[in-house]
């Protein structure tokens, strides 16, 4: 199927930003949420952000007060911003779109984060 596609990652030193953008596949309205996952090296994906069609956001503890969620309805885009990046956010993020006929996933967008 048509899946999301994400853009914005690299190379950042510590302490870093860095904004990750997800143009989504179909109407937000649809869309019953979005997110950002990743997947570090030797470990298993793990939720980052998501964010429900009304609104509702949920971050995984590990990027609270660093990430922020958010959307633009008319450009169809979900965004992560990144700040006070630490290595240990050095991961592939993938984009999701969760519907009510199942979930679909962009391709990833590496990001990597120096000491």
């Amino acid at each position: 199927q048509v899946q999301p596609v994400e853009s914005g990652g690299g190379l950042v030193q510590f302490g870093g930003s860095l904004r990750l953008s997800c143009v989504v596949r179909r109407n937000i309205a649809s869309i019953s949420n979005m997110g950002w996952y990743r997947q570090a090296p030797g470990r298993s994906r793990e939720l980052v952000a998501t964010i429900t069609r009304g609104g509702s956001i949920i971050y995984a503890d590990s990027v609270k007060g660093r990430f922020t969620i958010s959307r633009d309805s008319a450009k169809n885009t979900v965004y992560l911003q990144m700040n006070s990046l630490k290595p240990e956010d050095t991961a592939v993020y993938y984009c999701k779109e969760g519907t009510i006929w199942g979930d679909y996933w962009g391709q990833g967008t590496q990001v990597t984060v120096s000491s």
